[in-house]
This record gives structure tokens, sequence and C-alpha cells, in this order.
């Protein structure tokens, strides 16, 4: 099979590869230079449109709608789009092989891509059941959420079960977003989470150890426990934020169940999933069962040919690997946090976008022997789910105020939380916020201004936030 050389490759092809792929077109990358492999057969798109639109029973989002970059308010890429940039979109090919000290990368189809420089955005996986030997996590009806081929299953199961009962296993964000959808389809769900409080997507490490410890997989325990050095932030919901999403969400008629995990699954004669078996002895009917317990992310490619460290690839604040010519974006990424000075990996739509971005143009200030900025990276999620809509901003460390209306009955619902450490505004979180008051948060986050007391702090809330 004739092998197929570009100057500059990237292997992945997710959010941070469209980014990416736009900012090469800005940089003036010329036709036949560039390429990008992925595994799935769709050109790159926002990923965050899977847990949100893409289930709504109306409003539905469906490509070509939500292909990158319209997630940050730019032009969309169609596949034509790669064509006509002379950028080769090289879709359905999973790369199984990577020797980088020969530029070569090898496909499962045995073709041989080679390049002169590297970008990898192979983003993470999700963490499966069946991965840790659940009884019965193989049956018919359990999904995951990652590409759009599952959400794709999702919404034909829930057309096929329709008015049926679901649970979902996770109470992190995508846990919390999925039951939302889920419940607007008319859907009976029952969210289970481990944790004292529902939670977000920075405690999925946590739940792996959990689970793998419950099925008595003590080696892989072992195995997995080196993602615990995510370094998102440990936990964002405190106690008080969290009472507000669960009132709101069982008003909604979402059936909560907390301090306990799903241990097993039984399955009709069609090998369906027909119910869930929890640790306390429970068993909840199912029809469909949805699992957001986490992601991994993707390194095993380059394991042992470029520095690791706390369960990413290392960077520099360019996002160059420890091998010439080698640069790790996104989810796999592990790098200098600049604000906090601190190393972390951080996995979210937002780094994933901003980290691609910044790889690209060190590439070509390397190239031109220029320079740019070192990465200084604001830490930032969200989630929208109902007619809720959360935004945090920073770090999520030392004591906590919360202001505002966090009554989940109340029709504005508009509330907040201030993270103070060392007599510093470090973080903010902001449920209902407009998007002024959200540039206001951010800019506290980024600022770190001298906090007032905490009483004072609660009793100025966002105000304090506008005087920044």
């Amino acid at each position: 099979m004739a092998e197929k050389s570009f100057k500059y490759l990237i292997v992945g092809g997710g959010v941070a590869a469209g980014y990416a792929a736009r900012e090469f077109v800005k940089q003036g990358v010329k036709p036949g230079e560039l390429a990008i492999i992925s595994k799935e057969a769709v050109a790159p798109y926002e990923r965050p449109a899977l847990s949100k639109a893409y289930l709504f029973p109306e409003g539905t989002a469906r490509l070509p709608g939500f292909h990158v970059c319209v997630g940050s308010g730019g032009e969309r890429l169609l596949p034509e789009w790669y064509s006509e940039k002379g950028i080769s979109l090289i879709l359905s090919t999973e790369i199984v092989k990577a020797d980088l000290a020969s530029k070569t990368l090898v496909s499962a189809a045995s073709e041989t891509f080679k390049y002169q420089t590297l970008i990898i955005a192979t983003g993470s996986a999700v963490v499966k059941l069946t991965d840790f030997g659940v009884r019965g996590a193989d049956a018919k009806n359990i999904y995951y959420l990652r590409e759009i081929e599952d959400a794709d299953q999702l919404v034909e199961a829930i057309k096929t079960k329709k008015n049926g009962k679901a649970v979902v296993v996770g109470g992190g964000y995508i846990g919390l977003e999925l039951s939302a959808a889920l419940k607007i389809n008319n859907i009976d769900v029952s969210m289970v989470y481990p944790e004292p409080w529902c939670s977000n997507q920075m405690m999925y490490e946590l739940k792996r150890i959990r689970y793998a410890v419950i099925c008595g997989r003590v080696l892989w325990a072992a195995i997995v426990s080196a993602y615990m050095y995510d370094f998102t932030v440990p936990r964002l919901f405190t106690p008080e934020i969290a009472a507000f999403y669960e009132s709101y969400y069982t008003n909604k008629g979402v059936n909560i169940i907390k301090g306990t995990v799903a241990v097993g699954f039984g399955a009709n004669e069609k090998g369906e999933v027909k119910d869930v078996k929890l640790k306390d002895g429970r068993v909840l009917e199912a029809d469909i069962v949805v699992v957001g317990v986490g992601g991994r992310p993707l390194t095993t490619l380059f394991k042992g040919q470029v520095e690791e460290e706390k369960g990413g690839i290392k960077t520099d604040g360019f996002f160059k690997t420890s091998i010439p010519d080698v640069y790790a974006v996104g989810d796999v990424a592990t790098f200098p946090m600049k604000l906090y000075n601190e190393i972390r990996r951080v996995e979210h739509v937002d780094h994933a976008r901003k980290s691609a971005e910044q790889a690209v143009k060190a590439i070509f200030a390397s190239e031109q022997r220029t320079s740019i900025d070192e990465y200084d990276y604001l830490p930032f999620f969200y989630s929208r789910s109902f007619d809720l809509s959360w935004q945090f901003y920073g770090d999520n460390v030392g004591d906590t105020v919360l202001f505002g209306d966090s009554n989940p009955t109340s029709p504005t619902h508009k509330f907040g939380s201030y993270w103070i450490k060392d007599g510093k505004v470090v973080g903010a979180f902001l449920e209902s916020g407009t998007p002024e008051e959200n540039k206001a948060i951010a800019k506290v986050a980024r600022v770190q201004p001298a906090a007032s007391t905490l009483d004072q702090l609660a009793k100025e809330g966002l105000a304090f936030a506008s005087k920044i």
C-alpha cells in the first residue's frame, strides 16, 4: 500500500483537530501540507452538542449544524472546507501504531503515514463498566456518550422505548445533562451516583477507583489509579450548590439515588437490559441505561516514546512534548497552568480549542524564528440542562461563599459562589448569568482581587464582580 507523506499531521479528529485546522489556514498552510486522521466517519464537530440539543425532541441539533468552529462563534467548517483549503481529511481511519523516532503512523488497514510535524489530538475514551467486569454490563441498551454514533444509538433507543424507564449511572455534568434530556423526552429517569451529593466531571477519577474496588479488581484499580492525576479541579459543586440542582431535578421528576453504585445488570431473553442492581440491595427497572463515569486520555500509542506526567503527555507552554516536532493538545496534554504555577491536565472543550490554536501558532513561530507568549489558561467549565445554565472560572480551592437566590423553585434561580484562598478570590461560579455577568466572574477569576469578609462577599454577590 502506498505511503502518504505530509508536512503536518494531526492524529485525532475531534474538537481540537478542527480548531487546529482553522489556525493552520490562518497561519498560511499551503495546500497538500496538512492532514487530519480521524477514527470517526465525519468531519470535526462540537462534541458538547451530543449531550445537549442532539437528544432534544424539538429544536434538535444535527450535522452539518454543529461542525467546528460554531461552538465559539466562528465559521462552520463543513467537510468541503477542508478540501477547498487543500487539507486531507482522512476519516474512518484508526491509527494502531506510532513510531515517533521514524515519524511514522500506521493504520489498522496497514496504511503508512509519514510527517515532519505531528500534533497528538487523540482526546479521551469513555470508561466502560465492562472494563471492571461489572456483571451484565455487556447487555444491550446500555449506552455511553462520546461520539456521534453513540448519540445516534441513544436517540433510536429513546424512540423505541417511548415513555420507558432509564437509569443514568453517574452524577457528573454528563449525568445531569443526560438525565435532563431523557426527562424532556418523557422518559422516567433515575440518576445513581456514589457521592453524598451530585458532582461534576471532575470527580470521575474517584468513581473509577470505586467501581474497580467494588468489583474486586484490585490490580485494575492500581492501573486505573494512574488516571487519578487528572488535575482539573477536584470538586466543583459545593454541598450548597449541589442541593439546588438535586432539588431542581427532583422537582422535574428525576429520581435521585445517592451514596450507592450499580454493581450488576439484569437482561431479558433478547439480551436487553431490564434492571440495574445497586450495592445497597435495591433493583431499578430499566429499559435504557446511560453510563457517565468518566474518560481516560488516549495516550497508549505513544507510551514509552514520550515523557508523561500526571496521566497525560507532558508539554511546555507551547504544547511541545519531549520529542522534537511532536505536540500534544486537549485532553491528552499535561501542561503548565501559568496562573497557578502548577502542572495540570484539563478535559474540557474550551481547553481543547485554545490549546490546539496555541500549538499551531507555536509551530509557525518556530519555523519563522519568532516568539509567542506561553499558554496562560484560565480554567473554564460550563453546563446547560432544562432551563439552567452555569459557568465556572478559575480554581475551586479555599473557603466558599454562596450568594444570590438559590431557591430551586424561584422563577429566576440566579445564584453563585466565590472561592477564596489566601485572602484572594480565585474562583467564581454563576447559575443563569447574562453574558455580561459571566464575563464579570471570569475577570474576577483572572484578576484574583482581594476578598472582603465572607459575609460582605455574600452580601455584595454579583456587585463585587461588576466592580473589578
